[in-house]
């Protein structure tokens, strides 16, 4: 026997994966991962079986919701990252690009009244309890995805999706530097922990005889410097309060280097973390970002800035480039406070139905 459960088939920036609405899934976590597990084809190296594309940008699922709070305007926004070739769910981490989904879905979803012109969605995420607006174009009242906003990693164009990071600081560990250091030295590399939107640990790209220029390929395909980072990452989990990050995906690890560009920005290449991002996760962008614009971070003065408080930061990526709009205030001790990170998206709805898993999954 098969169960049919209704689901919208959603690119989400440069992620894809389907689209529940909560009622539709099991009210049990662990049952609710089993029938994620199901749909997805996982675990299996080609998701075969599934919906799931066998990479790690395209095995994501947003569970979404009415707001706790019942605010009209609100939605809950939960995201699961389903392991490839394991039989694992990670709900630890969100997913900034799937979230540029969130909004048009809501609203096609009539969980959001839309507005003429363009319909603002505030949504809760719930993995780490950040708030984040959307804003979705719905000329005539009816979600847009036609327009003129490229974004690299996605071929041609899409309407434009604004996406604003409020209470970005902490969602993971409550602290802006979890190790309570701008610098720390591990394994004898200078990094920065930092929990912005996520928590990444930053380090010099020169300090692994990188540029941050390579493709994905070339960095999956030098397993020396793979372990290495991953070496690194764990022991800055725990000296960050997380733990111990074997077989979880976070915190995440970024390289920065001297942009190539000559836009004043920084040349980056992100985790997932065993593997090099193919472009550039939202939520990681916003924090490597927010590093070069905070004071003695290993990232302080690769990026041309202006002291303003509110600064552009480009991050080139494998595949282009990305800008984040990072917005401070001078606290009273002299120091930044990071108050919000936004980034432009585009989405697209490639397809609603059914998605069938065995009833045996439900348990």
């Amino acid at each position: 026997m098969q169960k049919a459960i209704p689901c919208t088939l959603m690119r989400g920036g440069t992620s894809r994966g389907p689209y529940f609405l909560r009622h539709d899934l099991p009210e049990d976590r662990e049952a609710m991962g089993r029938v994620l597990l199901a749909a997805m084809g996982s675990p299996d190296a080609r998701q075969i079986d599934g919906l799931g594309g066998a990479t790690t940008l395209t095995s994501k699922v947003c569970i979404v919701s009415r707001a706790a709070a019942g605010e009209a305007q609100q939605v809950d926004y939960l995201f699961a990252q389903i392991s490839v070739d394991r039989a694992f769910v990670d709900w630890e981490p969100t997913c900034g690009n799937m979230l540029a989904g969130v909004g048009p879905f809501a609203i096609e979803s009539g969980l959001v009244p839309a507005e003429e012109g363009e319909t603002r969605v505030m949504i809760r995420a719930v993995n780490t309890g950040a708030m984040i607006e959307a804003v979705v174009q719905t000329p005539g009242k009816r979600v847009n995805y036609e327009g003129d906003t490229a974004i690299a990693g996605v071929p041609g164009t899409a309407a434009p999706i604004v996406l604003n990071f409020a209470d970005a600081v902490g969602g993971a560990t409550g602290k802006l530097m979890p190790t309570g250091n701008t610098i720390d030295v591990i394994d004898g590399v200078e990094v920065t922990c930092l929990d912005i939107c996520m928590p990444v640990v930053i380090a010099h790209a020169r300090d692994f005889g990188k540029t941050a220029r390579e493709t994905a390929k070339e960095l999956d395909a030098n397993k020396e410097f793979m372990a290495r980072i991953e070496a690194i990452r764990r022991k800055a989990s725990l000296a960050m309060g997380m733990g111990d990050a074997e077989g979880r995906v976070i915190p995440k690890f970024a390289i920065i280097a001297e942009p190539a560009g000559g836009q004043g920005g920084v040349a980056a290449r992100y985790f997932t973390p065993l593997a090099c991002h193919e472009a550039m996760a939202v939520t990681g962008g916003i924090c490597i970002a927010s590093a070069c614009v905070l004071p003695g971070t290993v990232a302080a003065g690769v990026a041309q800035i202006t002291c303003a408080d509110r600064e552009t930061i480009v991050l080139e990526h494998p595949t282009g480039s990305m800008e984040a709009v990072i917005t401070t205030r001078r606290a009273a001790d002299g120091s930044r406070e990071v108050i919000s990170g936004g980034t432009l998206r585009t989405a697209r709805r490639l397809m609603a139905g059914e998605i069938y898993v065995p009833a045996r999954a439900w348990g």
